[in-house]
């Protein structure tokens, strides 16, 4: 096994959060190495497709992104990893995760994958593209049924 210095994690706050992270505490563990966590809201206006326009103050991907703070940070605190680097961003989750991992030179993605198979994996998930995209290894933990 490669030693690894810097490994990115992507959570989503799904019930396999724990898995995922546990998998790359082991990991990290394992290799001395540096743990980051991230978790990236998506745009709202993706999202929203209606009539009525939204108030200009109304700033809900911020709104979100705080929220999301908050539950990184106490997902981290209950599995005894809230001292490492937390990230919340905003836009498009396998952008994101590529971006982040060159940001903090990461050396690993670790990310959960629910091995779609036919047309769900030719419509892509952020594991597949993370997979594609990523600019080092990628520990994809198998997730779901």
């Amino acid at each position: 096994m490669s030693d690894y210095k810097n490994i990115l994690v992507a959570v989503d706050f799904s019930e396999d959060n724990r898995k995922v992270l546990g998998r790359a505490i082991h990991v990290a563990t394992q290799n001395q190495a540096a743990l980051h966590l991230l978790h990236v809201v998506e745009y709202t206006s993706s999202m929203y497709a209606g009539d009525i326009p939204l108030p200009e103050d109304l700033n809900l991907d911020q709104d979100l992104a705080e929220q999301a703070a908050d539950k990184l940070k106490e997902l981290a605190g209950s599995l005894g990893v809230g001292d490492v680097d937390q990230r919340v961003e905003i836009g498009i989750p396998k952008r994101e995760v590529i971006r982040c991992a060159a940001e903090c030179n990461a050396d690993l993605i670790v990310i959960g994958s629910h091995g779609r198979h036919g047309l769900q994996l030719l419509l892509g998930s952020t594991a597949n593209g993370v997979l594609h995209q990523a600019p080092c290894d990628v520990l994809a933990v198998r997730v779901g049924g």
